[in-house]
Protein backbone atom coordinates (compact mmCIF):
# COMPACT_ATOMS: atom_id res chain seq x y z
CA UNK A 1 0.00 0.00 0.00
CA UNK A 2 1.30 3.44 -0.95
CA UNK A 3 0.68 6.12 1.67
CA UNK A 4 0.15 9.47 0.01
CA UNK A 5 2.21 12.31 1.56
CA UNK A 6 -0.79 14.63 1.15
CA UNK A 7 -2.92 12.39 3.37
CA UNK A 8 -0.18 12.24 5.99
CA UNK A 9 -0.01 16.04 5.94
CA UNK A 10 -3.76 16.18 6.61
CA UNK A 11 -3.38 13.92 9.66
CA UNK A 12 -0.45 15.98 10.93
CA UNK A 13 -2.48 19.19 10.49
CA UNK A 14 -5.35 17.76 12.51
CA UNK A 15 -2.98 16.76 15.32
CA UNK A 16 -1.55 20.28 15.42
CA UNK A 17 -5.06 21.71 15.49
CA UNK A 18 -6.09 19.59 18.45
CA UNK A 19 -2.83 20.09 20.35
CA UNK A 20 -3.36 23.85 20.16
CA UNK A 21 -6.71 23.42 21.96
CA UNK A 22 -5.78 20.85 24.62
CA UNK A 23 -2.30 21.53 25.92
CA UNK A 24 0.11 18.76 26.85
CA UNK A 25 -2.04 15.83 25.75
CA UNK A 26 -0.29 14.80 22.54
CA UNK A 27 -0.46 11.04 23.17
CA UNK A 28 -4.14 11.09 24.14
CA UNK A 29 -5.01 13.22 21.10
CA UNK A 30 -3.07 10.88 18.83
CA UNK A 31 -4.99 7.87 20.16
CA UNK A 32 -8.28 9.67 19.55
CA UNK A 33 -7.31 10.37 15.94
CA UNK A 34 -6.18 6.75 15.53
CA UNK A 35 -9.63 5.55 16.58
CA UNK A 36 -11.39 7.96 14.22
CA UNK A 37 -9.37 7.06 11.11
CA UNK A 38 -9.84 3.40 12.05
CA UNK A 39 -13.61 3.96 11.90
CA UNK A 40 -14.14 3.34 15.62
CA UNK A 41 -16.17 4.97 18.37
CA UNK A 42 -14.53 6.44 21.49
CA UNK A 43 -15.61 6.76 25.12
CA UNK A 44 -13.89 9.66 26.91
CA UNK A 45 -14.10 9.08 30.64
CA UNK A 46 -12.74 11.75 32.97
CA UNK A 47 -13.63 14.18 35.73
CA UNK A 48 -15.37 17.44 34.76
CA UNK A 49 -13.39 20.33 33.33
CA UNK A 50 -10.55 18.44 31.66
CA UNK A 51 -11.53 19.46 28.11
CA UNK A 52 -13.35 16.36 26.83
CA UNK A 53 -16.15 18.22 25.07
CA UNK A 54 -13.83 20.90 23.68
CA UNK A 55 -11.55 18.21 22.25
CA UNK A 56 -14.45 16.51 20.46
CA UNK A 57 -15.72 19.83 19.06
CA UNK A 58 -12.23 20.69 17.82
CA UNK A 59 -11.91 17.28 16.17
CA UNK A 60 -15.28 17.63 14.47
CA UNK A 61 -14.34 21.04 13.09
CA UNK A 62 -10.96 19.76 11.90
CA UNK A 63 -12.30 16.90 9.81
CA UNK A 64 -15.34 18.72 8.42
CA UNK A 65 -18.65 16.98 7.90
CA UNK A 66 -21.84 17.32 9.90
CA UNK A 67 -21.49 17.58 13.67
CA UNK A 68 -24.33 17.16 16.17
CA UNK A 69 -24.33 17.12 19.95
CA UNK A 70 -26.66 15.40 22.41
CA UNK A 71 -26.71 16.49 26.05
CA UNK A 72 -27.78 13.27 27.73
CA UNK A 73 -30.13 13.31 30.71
CA UNK A 74 -32.76 10.94 32.18
CA UNK A 75 -35.55 12.68 30.23
CA UNK A 76 -33.93 11.94 26.85
CA UNK A 77 -35.99 9.53 24.72
CA UNK A 78 -34.66 7.09 22.09
CA UNK A 79 -36.50 9.02 19.37
CA UNK A 80 -34.65 12.18 20.47
CA UNK A 81 -31.56 10.42 19.09
CA UNK A 82 -32.74 8.35 16.15
CA UNK A 83 -35.56 10.56 14.88
CA UNK A 84 -39.31 10.08 14.68
CA UNK A 85 -42.03 9.54 12.08
CA UNK A 86 -44.57 12.38 12.06
CA UNK A 87 -47.93 12.26 10.29
CA UNK A 88 -48.27 14.87 7.53
CA UNK A 89 -51.98 15.71 7.03
CA UNK A 90 -51.64 17.19 3.53
CA UNK A 91 -49.69 14.25 2.16
CA UNK A 92 -51.68 11.79 4.30
CA UNK A 93 -48.57 9.87 5.17
CA UNK A 94 -45.89 9.59 7.82
CA UNK A 95 -42.65 11.49 7.18
CA UNK A 96 -39.39 10.65 8.89
CA UNK A 97 -37.81 13.51 10.81
CA UNK A 98 -34.12 12.60 11.29
CA UNK A 99 -32.56 12.85 14.75
CA UNK A 100 -29.05 14.02 15.60
CA UNK A 101 -27.68 10.53 14.93
CA UNK A 102 -27.88 11.41 11.23
CA UNK A 103 -24.48 13.08 11.27
CA UNK A 104 -20.82 12.28 10.68
CA UNK A 105 -19.61 13.16 14.18
CA UNK A 106 -22.04 12.66 17.06
CA UNK A 107 -21.10 13.87 20.52
CA UNK A 108 -23.07 12.19 23.31
CA UNK A 109 -22.18 14.35 26.29
CA UNK A 110 -22.45 12.60 29.69
CA UNK A 111 -23.80 9.45 28.06
CA UNK A 112 -24.21 7.69 31.39
CA UNK A 113 -26.93 10.19 32.36
CA UNK A 114 -29.25 8.74 29.71
CA UNK A 115 -31.45 5.80 30.69
CA UNK A 116 -30.50 2.31 29.55
CA UNK A 117 -33.41 2.34 27.08
CA UNK A 118 -32.10 5.52 25.47
CA UNK A 119 -28.53 4.24 25.47
CA UNK A 120 -29.71 1.12 23.63
CA UNK A 121 -30.94 3.34 20.78
CA UNK A 122 -27.27 3.86 19.89
CA UNK A 123 -26.37 0.16 19.67
CA UNK A 124 -27.68 -0.39 16.15
CA UNK A 125 -26.11 2.84 14.91
CA UNK A 126 -22.70 2.01 16.41
CA UNK A 127 -22.49 -1.49 14.97
CA UNK A 128 -24.62 -1.53 11.82
CA UNK A 129 -24.36 2.06 10.58
CA UNK A 130 -28.11 2.52 10.36
CA UNK A 131 -31.17 3.01 12.57
CA UNK A 132 -34.64 1.47 12.47
CA UNK A 133 -37.65 3.67 13.20
CA UNK A 134 -41.21 2.33 12.97
CA UNK A 135 -40.01 -0.68 10.99
CA UNK A 136 -38.11 1.36 8.39
CA UNK A 137 -34.31 1.32 8.18
CA UNK A 138 -32.36 4.52 7.53
CA UNK A 139 -28.67 4.50 6.63
CA UNK A 140 -26.37 6.85 8.52
CA UNK A 141 -23.95 9.19 6.72
CA UNK A 142 -20.46 7.84 6.13
CA UNK A 143 -18.33 8.05 8.08
CA UNK A 144 -20.29 7.89 11.33
CA UNK A 145 -18.33 8.26 14.57
CA UNK A 146 -19.79 8.40 18.07
CA UNK A 147 -17.66 10.24 20.63
CA UNK A 148 -19.19 9.92 24.08
CA UNK A 149 -18.12 11.45 27.39
CA UNK A 150 -18.86 10.37 30.92
CA UNK A 151 -17.91 11.31 34.48
CA UNK A 152 -16.43 8.31 36.36
CA UNK A 153 -16.89 9.67 39.90
CA UNK A 154 -20.48 10.93 39.86
CA UNK A 155 -23.05 8.17 40.42
CA UNK A 156 -26.18 10.14 41.33
CA UNK A 157 -28.59 10.23 38.41
CA UNK A 158 -26.37 8.05 36.19
CA UNK A 159 -26.86 4.67 34.52
CA UNK A 160 -24.05 2.19 34.00
CA UNK A 161 -23.31 1.48 30.35
CA UNK A 162 -24.15 -2.16 29.54
CA UNK A 163 -21.38 -4.52 28.44
CA UNK A 164 -22.90 -4.78 24.94
CA UNK A 165 -22.50 -1.04 24.47
CA UNK A 166 -19.03 -0.82 26.00
CA UNK A 167 -17.92 -3.53 23.57
CA UNK A 168 -18.93 -1.31 20.67
CA UNK A 169 -16.52 1.45 21.69
CA UNK A 170 -13.19 0.88 19.99
CA UNK A 171 -11.30 2.75 22.72
CA UNK A 172 -11.84 4.18 26.15
CA UNK A 173 -9.60 7.20 26.77
CA UNK A 174 -8.92 9.61 29.62
CA UNK A 175 -7.30 13.04 29.34
CA UNK A 176 -6.37 13.59 32.98
CA UNK A 177 -5.22 16.86 34.53
CA UNK A 178 -2.67 19.02 32.68
CA UNK A 179 0.88 19.41 33.90
CA UNK A 180 1.73 22.40 36.08
CA UNK A 181 3.45 24.17 33.17
CA UNK A 182 0.53 23.62 30.78
CA UNK A 183 -1.99 24.73 33.39
CA UNK A 184 0.07 27.89 33.96
CA UNK A 185 -0.03 28.61 30.22
CA UNK A 186 -3.81 28.22 30.28
CA UNK A 187 -4.17 30.62 33.20
CA UNK A 188 -1.89 33.24 31.66
CA UNK A 189 -3.61 33.15 28.28
CA UNK A 190 -5.35 36.43 27.46
CA UNK A 191 -7.66 34.95 24.83
CA UNK A 192 -11.32 35.70 25.37
CA UNK A 193 -12.54 32.57 23.57
CA UNK A 194 -11.56 28.95 23.73
CA UNK A 195 -8.96 27.96 21.10
CA UNK A 196 -11.39 25.39 19.68
CA UNK A 197 -13.58 28.25 18.44
CA UNK A 198 -10.84 29.29 16.01
CA UNK A 199 -10.33 25.83 14.52
CA UNK A 200 -10.54 25.65 10.73
CA UNK A 201 -11.38 22.47 8.77
CA UNK A 202 -8.28 20.61 7.65
CA UNK A 203 -10.05 18.13 5.37
CA UNK A 204 -13.41 17.15 3.95
CA UNK A 205 -15.47 14.03 4.46
CA UNK A 206 -14.23 12.55 1.18
CA UNK A 207 -10.64 12.92 2.45
CA UNK A 208 -11.53 11.09 5.66
CA UNK A 209 -13.22 8.26 3.75
CA UNK A 210 -10.14 7.91 1.55
CA UNK A 211 -7.84 7.78 4.59
CA UNK A 212 -10.04 5.15 6.24
CA UNK A 213 -9.82 3.03 3.07
CA UNK A 214 -6.04 3.36 3.09
CA UNK A 215 -5.91 2.28 6.74
CA UNK A 216 -7.71 -0.95 5.84
CA UNK A 217 -4.90 -1.69 3.37
CA UNK A 218 -2.14 -1.61 6.01
CA UNK A 219 -0.54 -5.06 6.22
CA UNK A 220 -0.57 -7.27 9.33
CA UNK A 221 1.98 -10.07 9.21
CA UNK A 222 0.77 -13.54 10.21
CA UNK A 223 3.09 -13.57 13.25
CA UNK A 224 1.77 -10.20 14.45
CA UNK A 225 -1.80 -11.43 13.92
CA UNK A 226 -1.12 -14.50 16.07
CA UNK A 227 0.40 -12.25 18.74
CA UNK A 228 -2.71 -10.08 18.73
CA UNK A 229 -4.98 -13.11 19.07
CA UNK A 230 -2.81 -14.41 21.93
CA UNK A 231 -3.42 -11.17 23.83
CA UNK A 232 -7.18 -11.46 23.28
CA UNK A 233 -7.28 -15.09 24.42
CA UNK A 234 -5.03 -14.26 27.37
CA UNK A 235 -7.71 -11.97 28.79
CA UNK A 236 -10.27 -14.79 28.60
CA UNK A 237 -8.02 -17.28 30.38
CA UNK A 238 -6.94 -14.99 33.23
CA UNK A 239 -8.07 -16.25 36.64
CA UNK A 240 -9.44 -12.84 37.70
CA UNK A 241 -11.56 -12.33 34.58
CA UNK A 242 -15.18 -13.44 34.34
CA UNK A 243 -15.73 -12.15 30.80
CA UNK A 244 -12.73 -11.59 28.53
CA UNK A 245 -12.29 -9.65 25.32
CA UNK A 246 -14.66 -10.57 22.49
CA UNK A 247 -13.89 -11.34 18.84
CA UNK A 248 -15.15 -7.81 18.14
CA UNK A 249 -12.32 -6.61 20.41
CA UNK A 250 -9.79 -8.52 18.30
CA UNK A 251 -11.05 -6.84 15.13
CA UNK A 252 -11.03 -3.43 16.85
CA UNK A 253 -7.45 -3.90 18.04
CA UNK A 254 -6.39 -4.94 14.53
CA UNK A 255 -7.99 -1.88 12.94
CA UNK A 256 -6.56 0.45 15.59
CA UNK A 257 -3.09 -1.06 15.12
CA UNK A 258 -3.36 -0.47 11.36
CA UNK A 259 -4.31 3.17 11.99
CA UNK A 260 -1.39 3.53 14.40
CA UNK A 261 1.00 2.30 11.73
CA UNK A 262 -0.61 4.58 9.15
CA UNK A 263 -0.13 7.83 11.07
CA UNK A 264 3.50 6.79 11.60
CA UNK A 265 3.87 6.48 7.82
CA UNK A 266 4.26 2.71 7.80
CA UNK A 267 2.46 0.25 5.54
CA UNK A 268 2.72 -2.60 8.06
CA UNK A 269 1.80 -3.22 11.70
CA UNK A 270 4.46 -3.97 14.31
CA UNK A 271 3.99 -5.70 17.68
CA UNK A 272 4.64 -2.32 19.33
CA UNK A 273 1.52 -0.92 17.63
CA UNK A 274 -0.52 -3.72 19.18
CA UNK A 275 1.09 -3.45 22.62
CA UNK A 276 0.68 0.32 22.79
CA UNK A 277 -3.05 0.30 22.03
CA UNK A 278 -4.12 -2.93 23.77
CA UNK A 279 -4.80 -1.28 27.18
CA UNK A 280 -7.11 1.32 25.59
CA UNK A 281 -8.93 -1.16 23.33
CA UNK A 282 -9.32 -4.06 25.78
CA UNK A 283 -9.56 -2.77 29.37
CA UNK A 284 -13.13 -1.43 29.24
CA UNK A 285 -14.36 -4.71 27.74
CA UNK A 286 -13.26 -6.96 30.62
CA UNK A 287 -15.64 -8.02 33.37
CA UNK A 288 -13.71 -8.96 36.50
CA UNK A 289 -14.72 -11.50 39.10
CA UNK A 290 -16.19 -10.15 42.32
CA UNK A 291 -13.28 -11.23 44.48
CA UNK A 292 -10.81 -9.55 42.14
CA UNK A 293 -12.72 -6.27 42.28
CA UNK A 294 -12.91 -6.47 46.08
CA UNK A 295 -9.14 -6.90 46.17
CA UNK A 296 -8.66 -3.73 44.15
CA UNK A 297 -7.66 -5.40 40.90
CA UNK A 298 -8.30 -3.21 37.85
CA UNK A 299 -8.91 -4.27 34.26
CA UNK A 300 -5.87 -2.23 33.24
CA UNK A 301 -3.74 -4.37 35.58
CA UNK A 302 -5.05 -7.54 33.93
CA UNK A 303 -4.22 -6.29 30.42
CA UNK A 304 -0.74 -5.27 31.57
CA UNK A 305 -0.18 -8.76 33.00
CA UNK A 306 -1.36 -10.40 29.80
CA UNK A 307 0.95 -8.21 27.70
CA UNK A 308 3.85 -9.01 30.03
CA UNK A 309 3.28 -12.77 29.85
CA UNK A 310 2.67 -13.00 26.08
CA UNK A 311 5.70 -13.71 23.91
CA UNK A 312 6.40 -11.00 21.36
CA UNK A 313 7.23 -12.23 17.82
CA UNK A 314 10.78 -11.39 16.77
CA UNK A 315 11.97 -11.42 13.18
CA UNK A 316 15.60 -12.36 12.71
CA UNK A 317 17.35 -10.81 9.70
CA UNK A 318 19.93 -13.00 8.00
Amino acid sequence: MDIRPADMQLCASILRNLESCILGKQEEIQRLLIAVIAGGHVLLEDVPGTGKTQLVKALAKSIGGQFRRIQCNPDLLPTDITGVSIYHPKQETFLFRPGPVMSNILLADEINRATTKTQSALLEAMEEGHVTVDGDTYELPRPFVLLATQNPIEFEGTYTLPEAQLDRFMMKLSLGYPSEADEHRMVMSNEGIHPSERIEPMMGIEDMLHIQEQVLGVHIDDAVGKYLVSLIRGTREHASVLLGASPRAALALARASKASAYIRQRSFVTPDDVKELAPYVLSHRLLLRTEARMNGVRAEDIVAQVIQSTKVPVRLER
